[in-house]
């Protein structure tokens, strides 16, 4: 059954919650969003991801025109970048995981695909994670280059900034940028280690029976 409008907005400020609670993003950092059948809720812009009001979240139309609600998030544009080139997209998460954050911040990461595939998890809810170059808040040059990456892979990281995921319901989104966060601090802890990571063939086992 698909969940009605206040059922979302509810989960959203669960969600929220839960992340800042955990230190997944500081301040009033990072910012959420679902699609609804006549267009978007967003999270508000200077707001804590701890401190959501369901009533008070920015509703937004089909063209991304405010219609009720506080402002949305200075990031909406980002948003509605993804879900223009991925229109099964129910969901986004974007956050400023510590580590995720850390590992944009690395000079030596390969930009086609930051992380190493790790863990079986990683590969089944990230796969490939390509590095968006840096951009300074607020710049819409930043959509375009999101937009250019976001139709082959749900997820993607931003440079010395931080994740943005994608997924098909507001509760795969999460968990995605979850083990993406987690991974990101695996490898950090990892690093000067020789590691093994999954070969070709196992990563390439897992698309088959996980395809995303």
């Amino acid at each position: 059954m698909t969940p009605t409008e206040t059922q979302q907005r509810e989960a959203i400020c669960r969600l929220g919650a839960s992340l800042f609670a955990r230190g997944l993003t500081p301040g009033s950092s990072g910012n959420i969003s679902v699609r609804v059948e006549d267009g978007w809720l967003m999270t508000p812009t200077n707001v804590s991801l701890g401190d959501f009001d369901p009533a008070r979240l920015s509703k937004l139309d089909d063209r991304g025109n405010l219609l009720s609600g506080d402002a949305p998030t200075k990031e909406n544009f980002l948003h509605l970048a993804v879900y223009d080139v991925r229109p099964y997209a129910g969901a986004i998460v974007h956050l400023h995981s510590t580590h995720a954050v850390a590992v944009s911040c690395l000079a030596d990461v390969n930009p086609a695909d930051v992380l190493p595939p790790i863990t079986a998890y990683y590969v089944m809810k990230i796969g490939r994670l390509p590095l968006v170059p840096y951009f300074r808040p607020g710049d819409k040059k930043l959509a375009a280059a999101v937009r250019a990456l976001a139709g082959k892979h749900h997820a993607v990281l931003l440079a010395n900034h931080g994740p943005v995921v994608a997924g098909s319901s507001l509760s795969a989104a999460a968990g995605a940028v979850e083990e993406l966060e987690e991974t990101a601090k695996l490898h950090l802890l990892l690093r000067g280690h020789a590691i093994r990571p999954l070969t070709t063939a196992q990563v390439e086992e897992l698309h088959v029976a996980f395809p995303s």
